[in-house]
């Protein structure tokens, strides 16, 4: 059973960067799928970005050129660099894995990914 676990939220201003970490451990399948995702209040949990074990990599709209997610080369540890943050992207960041690979043009949502982590809070003010 695959574990997770954030850590890197915190608040910041408008324009201002963080870099979430997520240690992941306990599995071994050679295809995988590791995603960012967030949920603000009162609403649904959004895909932020993804990585898989082919390299393929997604990012929402919304984060498209500010965000950038990787990998530790031992593959144990997922990060989300954040840059230029809006307001807009408060809300609690989870990282998740799927045991499957995630296709480019798949919309994959929550219900794909089996595994989470317990979430880190960002803030971002005006």
């Amino acid at each position: 059973q695959a574990q997770l676990m954030e850590s890197g939220g915190g608040s910041v201003n408008s324009g201002g960067s963080l870099r979430l970490s997520c240690t992941t451990s306990g599995y071994t399948w050679s295809a995988y799928c590791v995603a960012w995702f967030r949920q603000a209040p009162g609403k649904g949990r959004e895909r932020v970005a993804s990585i898989d074990s082919e390299k393929t990599i997604f990012y929402a709209d919304s984060v498209q050129g500010r965000f950038t997610i990787s990998q530790d080369s031992g593959k144990d540890t997922l990060y989300l660099q954040m840059n230029n943050l809006k307001p807009e992207d408060t809300a609690k960041y989870y990282c998740a894995h799927s045991p499957l690979e995630c296709h480019s043009g798949v919309d994959y949502d929550e219900n794909d990914f089996r595994f989470w982590g317990q979430g880190t809070q960002v803030t971002v003010s005006p």
